[in-house]
């Protein structure tokens, strides 16, 4: 059976951070107006893939009738929040840049995100029939699901056992 077509899962030890972050197009008649903020991701995206270092495991964009989001998977808190405030990096001056601009004033665009921090007793995934994407990008490894892992409560179990932080499974 090729890879693909069993079930498998990511594994990671370590805290993984979760970034959502995205745009909305409030006026999108006005591209004068949101199209340097949407211009500016991907030369962040550029920066980030080209310095490993920085911490980005994995991105992936989806564009919805808001606008575009960006799933983000960071080493850790601490690798995401350097990056945000690095004043040597692309992030920090599109940041101001956009907050003095009139569309952030008037609302023609507007700018979001969410952060998870999560640990391995936090986490679970399975993937069949599917490319890797998502967490499977970004974990130190995929494993086949095996015996004892049918269910998502089973693997989440698994993961705190391995999790020396967690609070064993009643």
């Amino acid at each position: 059976m090729p890879d693909r077509l069993r079930p498998m899962t990511a594994v990671d030890d370590g805290e993984v951070v979760v970034f959502l972050i995205g745009m909305t197009f409030n006026r999108l008649w006005k591209p004068k107006s949101w199209w340097p903020v949407f211009v500016a991701m991907p030369k962040m995206l550029r920066e980030l893939s080209t310095t490993p270092e920085l911490g980005l495991l994995s991105s992936r964009m989806m564009i919805d009738r808001h606008g575009p989001t960006l799933v983000q998977y960071w080493r850790s808190h601490d690798h995401l929040e350097a990056f945000a405030r690095a004043k040597d990096r692309k992030h920090l001056p599109a940041w101001s840049a956009f907050y003095k601009s009139p569309a952030a004033s008037n609302g023609d665009v507007g700018i979001w995100h969410e952060t998870f921090v999560t640990q391995p007793s936090d986490r679970e995934t399975i993937y069949f029939a599917t490319p890797r994407f998502g967490f499977a990008d970004a974990a130190a490894r995929v494993e086949p699901i095996g015996p004892g892992q049918e269910t998502s409560r089973k693997r989440r179990d698994d993961q705190r056992v391995n999790d020396p932080g967690s609070i064993p499974a009643a």
